[in-house]
């Protein structure tokens, strides 16, 4: 959901051990003699711990590392995350609340500039760790740590919006983000005094959010999954202020326009909006014909000034 210009996410306080104050997305077992199907068993699951009743969802991954959870000895969990886009509720939620999702990666939104969190903390931080020699039983990796941090921050590199995965794995392995030093990593400890680097969530659930951002970020590009997040009738406004606020990026006004109505993703819809204090702007709608037309109907937009 985006509401006020910020995408939000559901999050839920399930009060697992060691993590009873921390967000957690909504989740549950896995029933086969109760649930027919993976889908069956995670909308029972969000709707008996939130109220809500999910529309259109898509699997988004499979987490089946092992150590994934900080419990030395505990079962080796497997996970299979799924996407939601819905427009927001007025329903009444059971134990749940929206949350913007920058609270937990405040690195990754660009809309006022270089975030300083960046600036300040994380590439000082980071650099310092690419330098140190690897730990004792690290895994050998095909790129040294200056290159990932290159590909992963920009660091002498152009930022990728899109990598909030290979982001977020690197303050992991750097021993940088909380969870980190709750599950015991070694890394973590050499820090000293850990900088708040966004909220941290339960179990790896912040992992699994920054895939998530990752894939709806790409899926701007090729798939019109914005509208899933906007009401039937909308502004061209409103429209480009929702691509910023999930890419985290702002864009140039006519370069935006002319893409939209060059691509043929909108259609007038003769209905005018008085909420823009000032003329009465024009109110358009999504055009699913497009998806019959064109293999891949979305926003390949670039950053620019507003």
């Amino acid at each position: 959901m985006v509401r006020d210009q910020q995408p939000h996410i559901l999050v839920v306080r399930p009060g697992i051990a060691g993590d009873e104050s921390r967000d957690a997305l909504p989740f549950g077992p896995f029933a086969p003699r109760a649930h027919r199907t993976l889908e069956i068993g995670l909308r029972e699951w969000v709707e008996r711990q939130t109220g809500i009743e999910l529309g259109y969802v898509e699997q988004l991954y499979t987490f089946g590392d092992r150590g994934r959870h900080a419990e030395p000895g505990g079962a080796h969990t497997l996970s299979v995350g799924y996407l939601a886009l819905t427009r927001g509720t007025t329903a009444e939620m059971r134990g749940a609340h929206w949350s913007p999702w920058y609270a937990y990666f405040p690195w990754e939104d660009w809309r006022d500039g270089k975030p300083q969190i960046l600036t300040d903390e994380i590439e000082p931080r980071l650099k310092a760790w690419a330098e140190r020699p690897p730990s004792p039983g690290e895994p050998i990796r095909p790129l040294r740590r200056p290159e990932r941090l290159k590909i992963g921050f920009g660091i002498g590199a152009r930022w990728d919006e899109e990598k909030v995965l290979e982001r977020y794995e690197l303050l992991y392995e750097a021993g940088l983000v909380e969870e980190a030093l709750r599950d015991g990593r070694s890394a973590a400890d050499r820090w000293g005094d850990l900088p708040e680097l966004g909220r941290p969530m339960a179990l790896d659930h912040r992992r699994i959010l920054a895939t998530a951002m990752g894939r709806v970020r790409g899926k701007l590009k090729y798939r019109p999954v914005v509208f899933e997040l906007l009401p039937p009738e909308f502004t061209l406004y409103d429209l480009q202020k929702t691509v910023e606020a999930i890419s985290g990026t702002l864009l140039h006004k006519q370069n935006f326009r002319r893409l939209v109505e060059k691509g043929g993703l909108v259609e007038p819809t003769g209905n005018v909006s008085t909420e823009t204090g000032g003329r009465p702007a024009k109110l358009y709608r999504f055009r699913r014909e497009v998806v019959l037309e064109r293999p891949a109907p979305g926003l390949r937009v670039s950053a620019g000034r507003s």
